[in-house]
């Protein structure tokens, strides 16, 4: 399929014209360039809807992508069958709805070797979960930096983890989306020193939107400093919500050609969250055409 015609079907699938799906190319193996696009992070206003009304709202909203989290009310975790994970994938099949993967809660800076292995292994499981329901990756997260034990060790052990689930994912066509995230791991010279270590290609960082990001040397230096490794997806929160520089951030993925996905992790209530959603799009789009006005 060449280039022209794989435009005119993502944008059919964009603007929910009945078109059969493409196959999956993995994001780390065949780049393809893509405007930023908007999807949705069901932290909290998606945590109580089943998967038909989850894929329902987006489509409502024109918000077309969504990281599932876990233990919410859509459901799609490890103990489906194999009949039920083929449901899920069809159902997004039939939507114009991108299910790009999975937030799990995996961590991997446990001293306690059975804790470690735990969670190695229930990483493993969930991409495999990724790869029957059609999605293209696993967040995971580093969470701390223990005391007791040297910095540099722990961040050894997280990297080595890394690479072990990156090189098993990368027999099911899965990225390793690892979250900026936990205390003194979310900081940008702790993660940069991590993925130094990581060796796996479809490792990636996914950027997090955290305060944090703001610490000397700053915004633009922070950011710059991770840039390499950046995946397809980032979290932010919501744009008109408290004082985090979007502005300046959006001019900084412009500036790199970013063309992956921009997931709200939206963390208030608002009394009538589709509403919410197209606002929230809304402020998306001026951000991302903020250089041409």
């Amino acid at each position: 399929m060449d280039l022209s015609r794989r435009s005119f079907l993502q944008k059919s699938i964009a603007a929910g014209v009945g078109v059969v799906a493409l196959p999956y190319v993995p994001a780390f193996a065949t780049p393809i360039r893509e405007a930023m696009k908007f999807g949705l992070v069901t932290y909290e206003w998606g945590k109580d809807w089943d998967l038909p009304t989850l894929i329902a709202n987006c489509e409502k909203t024109g918000v077309l992508g969504v990281e599932l989290r876990t233990q919410h009310a859509h459901a799609v975790e490890t103990n489906l069958s194999a009949l039920q994970r083929a449901e899920v994938k069809q159902r997004f099949a039939d939507s114009p709805v991108t299910c790009l993967g999975y937030g799990s809660n995996y961590e991997y800076h446990s001293p306690d070797p059975i804790k470690l292995r735990e969670n190695i292994e229930g990483t493993k499981a969930y991409v495999k979960l990724c790869y029957d329901i059609g999605a293209t990756g696993l967040k995971v997260k580093p969470n701390t930096l223990p005391e007791g034990v040297s910095k540099e060790k722990t961040i050894a052990q997280i990297a080595a983890s890394f690479n072990e689930v990156g090189k098993f994912a990368q027999d099911y066509n899965q990225l390793i989306r690892v979250e900026v995230h936990g205390h003194l791991t979310q900081e940008l010279p702790v993660m940069k020193a991590i993925f130094d270590q990581v060796t796996e290609p479809n490792v990636k960082i996914c950027w997090n939107c955290n305060a944090e990001d703001l610490l000397p040397p700053g915004l633009e230096a922070n950011f710059h400093s991770v840039k390499k490794w950046f995946g397809d997806t980032v979290h932010v929160r919501e744009f008109n919500v408290g004082d985090y520089p979007y502005p300046e951030l959006f001019r900084l993925f412009s500036e790199m050609n970013y063309e992956g996905w921009i997931l709200l992790e939206a963390r208030t209530q608002p009394s009538d969250r589709i509403a919410a959603l197209k606002e929230q799009l809304s402020l998306f789009n001026e951000l991302v055409n903020q250089d041409a006005k």
